[in-house]
Order: C-alpha cells, then structure tokens, then sequence
C-alpha cells in the first residue's frame, strides 16, 4: 500500500539496524512511550533486532492501562443506576475493577452500550429523553479533541441527559514523573507520534533540558521506530539531550492548534491518578466550571469509593520500566487476556497483552 510500505520495507529496516550497530558503543535503556509503539515492537520483533546494548522498555502510553482503580469503581457505580444508559469504547469493557468489569454487568443487565465515538452517545442520549447517558471519556491527548466536542455541542444543545465521565491524562508529566522514581533506568525517549500530532512537542523541549534526555518524537512502523531508535542513539552517544522529530509527516512543531483551543475551551489541568502509578501532579484534565452540568462525577456524587487492587500484579512496575511482563510470575499462567489480574493485559496496546499475543508467554516452556 502506498506510503505504508515503504515503511515496512526489510531492506530499509535492516540498513537502519546496521547503522545502529555502528553508531552504540555503550548500554542504553530507551523507553517508548505510546501503547501502539509498544505493540509494533513486539509485533515485529524490533527489540530483539537490536544489538543487545540497546534496551527497549515499555512506558505508561496505553491509557486504558492507565486509568485508575477509582476510576473504573465509579464507572461501574454510575452505570449500575437503573435511570442511566453507560457509553464506552469496548476496550474499557473487560478492565477489572475492585469487583469485576465493566462486561459483567452488562451480563447481569445494566444497560451498557459500546460506541465508537463520543457523538453517538450524544445520538443515544437525544433518542432517549428520560435516561440519563454518559460516556467515559478516558485517553490521552489524542482523543480530547473528540470528547471535548461532544461536551461542547451537549451545552450548545441544552441536552441536561448527557454527561461524561472525564479521565483524562497527559504525557509530559508522565514522563517526568518515570525519570522521578527511585531506582529509574531510562535514558531517553521515543515520543509519542499521535499525541504530538494534536500538541506538537514545544513542550517536550523543557523536559529533555531539565532532564537532560533525549526525545525523539517517533511513528509506530517498523522503519519509524527504528529510525526513531538510531536518532536517539546517536544522541546519547553524543552526549546531546534534544528533542528531534521523526515523524514528520505526521506531526508540525505546534500539532493542531484548533484541536487545542477546543481542548482548553471544555478541559483544565489537574492533578490525575494513575493506575500502578499513583497520583502525578498536573497530568489530566477535567471539566471547566462553564460545563459542570455535564460533570458525571459531580452529577453522580461517586468520590467516597473504597478500591481494591490485584497484589499479584506488578503493571505498575511495567508501566514505569521498572519490570517487563515475562518478569512476572503470573504472566501467561494466572493472567492472560481472559483471565486478567491487571489493566496492561486487557488493552491491546498494553505492553502484557501484546506480549501474550506475539507468543511471549510460551518461551521457556518445552
């Protein structure tokens, strides 16, 4: 397919590798950032066509991994109310919750409805005057845009039925919070393509001069994240610590600028829990003031929930490079995308799932 395979082009991944080869001379840790870099990692294998002084260790960039405990017990609160219709993507369906998922209370018959863009639930919420419709609005940067528009049109509309439930997080606080932690091994970054093609990376500058850590804002086919790989590299071997954009075709320096005016025209920053992660300063967004009326979590009264988390489950240590998904003991046995002890092994772009899909869990075993 044109401009797609010259992407998944073998002899140009190969020339990329070969020159990565060349240029590290030293160990380095890298870390990818976005939950789809991750998958094609691990789909195509790009880790382990790396010279062993390069490590890639997988980030905090899926955000169904990331949503909250909290978060998901107060989705099932809401949607358990008799007088609501509870709208979501159907990847937040099986994320266990302190007591079952999503998927299982659509079983015993709450009235739960997967959509496929927060402007259905809108559609749902217009044919069904007396119910109260919300929808969880979970992601990152990439999917605001959309959420914050359907809140939008909700106020312009005067539709009082549609509220969302809002758990949203960002990523350049994330990444300061990973660099932060005791025991931290990552030395530079592969930026999140998607996400900057909303923002830009303008921002990501202060993080790599106050960390001193390279950045490289990185697409998701195999020769963009090689490409990605090498430029960083070359950084670290350098000694430099930049931000260089790799995905030019994709991403301007300043992203969409209309996509962030509406964001900061529905949304401000707060401080946004993370799960396996905990609480990190000025990492999520939540409702303004001027759109309260359509605040699921002021409207439902749902802040008192008491959370119970797996204490088998180590995805917070994946999420933040400490650990990788083979390193736990329940992996492939106990959890698997059936039977999940944690949020990493639910999403396909967490790093555990795509492990499991790509066959990881069977190594070592005869």
């Amino acid at each position: 397919m044109k401009y797609l395979d010259e992407y998944r082009d073998r002899a140009a991944a190969q020339k990329l590798v070969r020159r990565i080869s060349e240029v590290v001379t030293r160990p380095w840790v890298l870390m990818e950032v976005c939950g789809g870099q991750t998958h094609s990692i691990v789909r195509y294998g790009i880790d382990r066509l790396l010279p062993e002084k390069v490590e890639l260790v997988h980030g905090p960039g899926c955000p169904v991994c990331v949503t909250s405990l909290e978060m998901i017990d107060r989705a099932h609160a809401i949607a358990s109310r008799p007088d609501v219709i509870f709208t979501s993507f159907g990847d937040m369906l099986r994320v266990p919750g302190s007591r079952g998922d999503l998927l299982g209370l659509r079983s015993r018959g709450v009235d739960l409805r997967v959509v496929y863009s927060p402007l259905d639930a809108l559609r749902i919420a217009r044919e069904n005057p007396t119910k109260k419709v919300v929808f969880f609005g979970i992601g990152f940067e990439t999917t605001a845009p959309a959420n914050a528009m359907a809140v939008y049109q909700a106020r312009r509309e005067g539709l009082a039925n549609f509220s969302m439930l809002v758990s949203h997080v960002l990523v350049p606080p994330s990444i300061a919070a990973i660099l932060q932690t005791a025991g931290n091994r990552v030395q530079a970054f592969l930026g999140p393509g998607h996400v900057c093609a909303i923002t830009g990376f303008r921002e990501y500058r202060a993080l790599a001069a106050h960390y001193k850590v390279p950045i490289v804002i990185t697409g998701f086919e195999p020769v963009d994240l090689l490409r990605g790989i090498l430029m960083t590299v070359e950084q670290l071997e350098a000694g430099r610590a930049e931000v260089e954009n790799a995905y030019e075709r994709t991403v301007p320096p300043d992203g969409n600028p209309a996509a962030r005016a509406l964001i900061y025209e529905v949304f401000e920053v707060i401080d946004r829990k993370w799960r396996g992660v905990g609480s990190i300063p000025k990492s999520g967004f939540k409702l303004r003031h001027e759109y309260r009326a359509h605040d699921a979590e002021r409207l439902f009264e749902v802040d008192a929930i008491a959370t119970e988390e797996s204490g088998r489950c180590i995805s917070g240590q994946v999420l933040r490079g400490l650990k990788k998904p083979c390193d736990c003991p329940a992996f492939g046995k106990d959890c698997t995308p059936r039977t999940p002890l944690g949020a990493t092994m639910v999403s396909a772009e967490g790093a555990c799932a795509a492990y499991y899909q790509y066959g990881r869990y069977l190594e070592g075993v005869s």
